[in-house]
């Protein structure tokens, strides 16, 4: 790898990936993230196949699924003879004759996701004396991981308490400016390890009327039971913010859609318990889109919903 010295998890992948295409060819070089149902693409090193970091294929479709699973080997200079290889869906959609591929893993020892190769040609037997540099390397990158995705917990954590000194003085959330920080800073998280992601926004319905009809000091009551609301449902690695007037946003960490879905009931049913009427939008994140386009999707469907309440109260 020359004189290059990386320094963190994305450097060290793009330095491997570069060194294994140079010592063993191979069409494509990928390193990626698997999470629930996905097969997420961290890193590339392409040569022909035109796959791009941030694409998503479904796990059990890929060869690296079956290799996890003990049903193929790491090395497959003729894919089509593993007989788990030849029936991956995968393999019918672009074309794989040869496969290397190692798992990355965790502190935890869980499944990251994978370091792995494959080639349009089949590879020489050879390929098999390749096998322990690959496992020294996707060993090496797992140290790196998880060393970093501990260093990126710590920082998420200084994050919030960071923005604990930039609250909403009603209700002691953190405020926009603090939500704006923590969603970049998510941002490019989610975007170098392929974490998940879901946004909620969240309106309420009826802090104009009762300001106008009780009062102001009503409306802060209001707001506060809200502001309760959300501090039961989030998790604590998560952000619920104030927004601003009726408007409040949670962004859930390393939570999938399902989670997030999950999460939101969660929320509705502590509203309803304070008796806080809100209309709510959810997005999770699309890697394609990233954090601040998503919450766009989310505030768009929360808006969908609010009109929906208001069609449905103006009728006769």
């Amino acid at each position: 790898m020359g004189s290059f010295l990386p320094h963190d998890f994305e450097g060290a992948g793009q330095a491997v990936l570069a060194f294994l295409h140079r010592r063993l060819g191979m069409g494509l070089w990928m390193i990626t993230r698997t999470q629930d149902n996905d097969w997420i693409v961290l890193q590339t090193e392409d040569h022909g196949y035109g796959v791009k970091p941030g694409a998503v294929f479904p796990w059990a479709d890929s060869f690296c699924s079956a290799m996890v699973r003990g049903e193929g080997p790491r090395i497959a200079p003729d894919s089509r003879l593993v007989p788990a290889y030849a029936a991956a869906p995968i393999g019918r959609a672009i074309p794989i004759q040869s496969y290397v591929g190692a798992p990355l893993k965790r502190a935890d020892g869980s499944l990251f996701g994978t370091l792995c190769a494959v080639d349009p040609q089949v590879q020489p037997d050879s390929l098999h004396d390749a096998g322990e540099l690959v496992d020294l390397m996707a060993g090496l990158l797992s140290l790196i991981l998880s060393t970093e995705l501990r260093a990126a917990d710590a920082a998420r954590q200084a994050d919030r308490l960071a923005q604990e000194a930039q609250t909403d003085e009603l209700t002691g959330l953190p405020n926009r400016r603090a939500w704006n920080a923590f969603l970049m800073r998510e941002e490019e998280r989610c975007r170098r390890y392929g974490d998940p992601a879901a946004l909620l926004a969240i309106d309420l319905n009826e802090l104009k009327r009762t300001n106008d009809s009780e009062g102001h000091a009503a409306g802060d009551v209001l707001i506060v039971r809200a502001a309760e609301a959300l501090r039961e449902v989030v998790r604590e690695p998560d952000l619920a913010a104030r927004l601003g007037g009726d408007e409040f946003g949670i962004v859930a960490v390393n939570c999938n859609l399902a989670g997030a879905e999950a999460l939101c009931a969660r929320l509705r049913q502590a509203f309803a318990d304070r008796g806080v009427k809100a209309s709510i939008g959810l997005a999770a994140r699309d890697a394609a889109l990233g954090m601040e386009a998503s919450w766009q999707v989310a505030d768009a469907r929360m808006y969908e919903e609010k009109r929906a309440r208001v069609d449905i109260t103006s009728k006769p």
